[in-house]
């Protein structure tokens, strides 16, 4: 049984991803996303029922599109797979709890940003004021302990990057202090603290890694958010063994 639900978690992820790459692709732009039919971004061709199918339709289109025979972008099918597993993953770990709520907001959040930031490089401030109240309030139902964490989280977190970025003069942008306070209210004050050290760790090794291999440039700029995302998720579902391996450490 648990299985068929991960299964229905699944498919359910990936078709909210598919809608998570349009709001991702076409928000930032200022394009509604609601009403309009989605179209092929080369030739404006507005796709069928059939053209939507979450993954599938990019496997049995071989990745193009039906009518220029463009490349499709494969940031399609791959939000859709991460979604869908995220979904699965966040119902196996969590169960059919209050608190899958709130990993399931989390998630979808952290798609949509994703999705903006390597596309256009940008955190929209829409895009994080949508969750936040629906994520304080899942977070009353559902305290964290002690209950006065995400409120300290949210805080500490958004002051210690505000002093960064007038430190470094822009070297951390206001979308990301932005995020990482929204994350606070979920996280509470540790697992913040620990997704902004994992964060800034990633960062390093993988920039020095795309470095190393000539994909990206020496003081090339690149979105910080995909690091963020990836932290995140680590702290969420994993914060307390690794806050306890840490302090394990230290005895």
């Amino acid at each position: 049984m648990q299985l068929l639900f991960a299964l229905f978690f699944f498919l359910f992820g990936i078709t909210f991803g598919s809608f998570y790459n349009v709001v991702g692709l076409r928000s930032p732009k200022n394009e509604t996303f609601v009403n309009d039919r989605s179209y092929c971004p080369s030739c404006k061709h507005q796709l069928s029922w059939y053209e939507l199918i979450p993954v599938f339709s990019f496997l049995i289109q071989r990745g193009k599109c039906r009518h220029c025979k463009t490349q499709i972008s494969f940031i399609y099918p791959s939000i859709e797979l991460l979604t869908g597993f995220l979904f699965a993953f966040s119902f196996w770990e969590i169960g059919l709890e209050w608190e899958l709520i709130t990993a399931l907001l989390l998630v979808s959040m952290l798609m949509i940003i994703l999705v903006s930031d390597v596309t256009y490089m940008v955190i929209q401030n829409k895009v994080l004021l949508f969750f936040l109240p629906l994520l304080i309030i899942t977070r009353l139902i559902q305290p964290l302990d002690p209950w006065w964490s995400p409120i300290v989280g949210a805080i500490v977190i958004a002051l210690i990057l505000a002093i960064i970025i007038l430190v470094s003069r822009g070297g951390m942008g206001a979308g990301d202090m932005k995020l990482f306070a929204v994350l606070g209210v979920v996280l509470g004050v540790e697992k913040v603290l620990l997704a902004f050290f994992l964060s800034c760790l990633l960062g390093a090794i993988i920039g020095m890694l795309l470095m190393v291999f000539k994909i990206i440039k020496r003081k090339q700029p690149v979105p910080f958010g995909p690091y963020i995302v990836l932290a995140a998720l680590i702290a969420y579902f994993y914060g307390d063994l690794l806050i306890d391996w840490y302090l394990g450490l230290m005895v």
